[in-house]
């Protein structure tokens, strides 16, 4: 008895949560350090520069021809990927988490590929299947279809990099949801159609909302395979990463941090709606997560 005493002692003084004081406030430092090196202070210079020349120069910067151009291209963009996006990541969420099927593997490796493949081959993989080399290419071009340096183009390319994130936020909780809620419907009389409508997807609103969220925030903020496949004609195909580049090349450094403080404030903007809904539903995300 007194050596298991001991033992269970000395287990409780290994543990790692039983740290002393000085080293878990070393760890706490060392994260925040870190955060405000490579987080904070970057996100604070872009403000700072954007503002340089006060709100009247900020507001100028963004209401010059190419910005405006810029801006409106990304909002339509992001209009039509991430919609669509939604469609196949529920479709797939859906058949891989409630259904047995060969190659299922396969095609949850598929979904994760654009994670593994830089965006500039993304990018270039269009180009081979649409350029003048190609077989598609030119017949498309001959019913006057263009799809390089084009928006459709565009479109293309940010859908297929930001294709995963409402999928690989669906996945784990609808596998961890089972399929206990949509075989009772079933049984019950509901239609596949109600049973999707009213079932699976209030089930799964918060993941969702979720993805949808990250998935619209890299669709505004692509650079790589949209560079590609857009050919960067200005004021018809850039998108508002790449008019950030082009204004700072051209040295036009208000325009360029203007626009790039919208990037930011995006994506600041995704982490508050992201941390709110967490606040705010956190007891229902639990209870969505535990499948009930």
């Amino acid at each position: 008895m007194a050596m298991a005493t001991r033992l269970r002692a000395r287990a409780h003084r290994v543990s790692p949560t039983n740290e002393p004081v000085w080293v878990r406030w070393s760890l706490i430092l060392i994260g925040l350090a870190f955060m405000a090196l490579f987080l904070v202070m970057p996100l604070v210079a872009v403000f700072i520069e954007a503002f340089r020349n006060n709100i009247g120069g900020f507001l100028a910067a963004l209401s010059t021809p190419d910005a405006q151009s810029a801006i409106r291209l990304t909002l339509l963009v992001a209009a039509i990927a991430v919609p669509l996006n939604v469609v196949f990541g529920i479709a797939a969420s859906w058949a891989i988490a409630k259904f047995e099927f060969k190659g299922k593997a396969f095609l949850i490796t598929l979904i994760d590929l654009p994670f593994s493949v830089s965006p500039v081959i993304s990018g270039l993989v269009y180009v081979l299947l649409f350029g003048t080399g190609s077989v598609l290419g030119p017949w498309l071009k001959s019913y006057g279809i263009e799809i390089l340096f084009a928006v459709p183009g565009i479109v293309l390319a940010t859908i297929f990099v930001t294709f995963p994130f409402v999928a690989r936020e669906l996945i784990p909780l609808m596998q961890d949801q089972g399929t206990g809620d949509e075989e009772a419907a079933l049984s019950l009389g509901a239609s596949g159609w109600q049973t999707f409508w009213r079932v699976t997807l209030p089930n799964i609103k918060w993941g969702l909302l979720y993805g949808v969220l990250l998935c619209n925030a890299r669709a505004m903020g692509e650079f790589g395979a949209v560079a590609v496949v857009s050919g960067k004609i200005r004021g018809q195909t850039t998108t508002m990463p790449l008019q950030v580049e082009m204004f700072y090349n051209e040295y036009q450094g208000t325009a360029a941090f203007a626009l790039a403080s919208l990037l930011a404030l995006l994506a600041l903007v995704t982490l508050v709606l992201k941390s709110a809904l967490e606040w705010r539903f956190g007891e229902e995300l639990a209870a969505t997560g535990r499948g009930h």
